[in-house]
């Protein structure tokens, strides 16, 4: 079989082959670092099914999401997760902000501890990869250099913090900010997170759905960190399926025309993207060469590995790994 393609990024360096290519794309398998579930299933009770769905869309490194729970229940998670084929866990919670809790049910928010931390790390024996913290709650800057010191990418998000809490949290260490413009002040306030973010070298995830962030805002976004974006699905269950009723930890979801939202209201739970859905929105926004280091190489550098240890070919959104 001739493993051409019309487009390729091969070992960083890209290529155009011609119109009887096989395949459309090759590039490096896709890298997602922010993912709940997908095929109707979390991560978190049936992780079988949610990599399946992912892997046939292209992903193969997956990063488990979980949303905030209470801390027994984050370890009983954790326990599972850490003996199924993932890469990692991220933690998504429980320390983040009440104000931009977004899905994350607000009882069960709280400020991080090292001891806590501590506890957290030693039941997932190295899995946890990435924990999302709001860098504004009290203990937040202690334990964001705990994490990045045991060598965990901590990521800053759902947070009302102002330019100095931000700048703080990039000196302990924190790296990535969780899908950006999402569950924080939005683009144009000055004080904020957002802006520190745009005039930092912090990596920026992008949910790239056309819900989360507008064309207009993510060219804006683009044009001012162009080598930092991060694309991530933010998946949830609905992934891959029907639109309908569905449910994030223990509130319930509503899914029309694809869009995610807390039910009975306008407040976005989550997407129903996969990483190939990722790569073709920003194929059609950026182009080739930046789809492909948004949906592989920059994610490939937060985790610090090779974006180049395996490849698919893409075909009429078809994929195969190579």
């Amino acid at each position: 079989m001739n493993f051409s393609a019309k487009y390729s990024y091969i070992n960083g360096l890209f290529a155009e082959g011609d119109s009887n290519s096989f395949f459309d794309f090759i590039v490096p398998g896709f890298i997602d670092i922010h993912c709940h579930g997908g095929g109707g299933m979390y991560f978190s009770n049936g992780a079988p099914t949610a990599i399946a769905s992912h892997r046939k869309a292209g992903t193969r490194v997956q990063i488990a999401s979980l949303v905030t729970e209470n801390i027994e229940t984050l370890k009983s998670q954790i326990e599972y997760l850490k003996h199924q084929d993932i890469y990692g866990i991220h933690l998504e919670g429980p320390y983040l902000s009440s104000k931009y809790c977004g899905a994350h049910d607000p009882k069960l928010l709280k400020s991080p501890t090292i001891v806590e931390i501590k506890e957290l790390l030693a039941v997932g024996d190295g899995a946890i990869k990435l924990i999302t913290m709001a860098p504004e709650l009290p203990g937040a800057i202690e334990s964001i250099e705990y994490l990045v010191n045991h060598g965990v990418v901590v990521a800053i998000g759902h947070s009302a913090a102002n330019a100095q809490d931000t700048r703080n949290a990039i000196k302990a260490g924190a790296t990535l900010v969780t899908h950006f413009n999402n569950a924080m002040e939005k683009l144009g306030s000055t004080d904020s997170l957002s802006e520190v973010a745009l005039n930092s070298k912090i990596y920026l995830e992008q949910i790239q759905d056309g819900y989360h962030l507008s064309k207009s805002d993510s060219l804006s976004v683009v044009s001012r960190a162009a080598n930092r974006i991060v694309a991530v699905t933010d998946a949830i269950s609905a992934a891959g399926c029907a639109d309908g009723d569905y449910q994030i930890g223990s509130l319930p979801v509503t899914v029309k025309n694809k869009v995610a939202k807390l039910s009975g209201t306008e407040t976005l739970a989550g997407s129903t993207l996969t990483m190939l859905d990722a790569f073709y929105n920003f194929l059609s926004i950026v182009g080739f060469e930046q789809a492909v280091s948004y949906t592989s190489i920059n994610p490939a550098k937060i985790l610090n590995i090779n974006p180049y240890a395996g490849y698919i070919g893409i075909k009429d959104r078809e994929v195969t790994f190579l």
